[in-house]
């Protein structure tokens, strides 16, 4: 029998638009993102499952949940 695979997923943050809030940190359920010396969000890839929390949750819409090839 196949198996449909579904593409993994990952937040991937737009840093040069990145406001540094801070809103994407508190909702991200694997601690995968964090904001670097104040001034732009980063994603540890490893650690982000891609459920899109943190993309609903920017203000600035500067986060998207983008599939990737594994």
């Amino acid at each position: 029998m196949n198996e449909i695979k579904r593409p993994r997923r990952k937040a991937v943050v737009a840093a040069s638009d990145c406001v540094a809030c801070g809103c994407c940190v508190k909702v991200c359920p694997r601690d995968a993102i964090h904001v670097i010396h104040g001034l732009f969000a980063s994603v540890t890839d490893e650690l982000c499952i891609g459920c899109g929390r943190c993309a609903k949750e920017c203000p600035a819409s500067v986060i998207v949940v983008k599939a990737v090839n594994v």
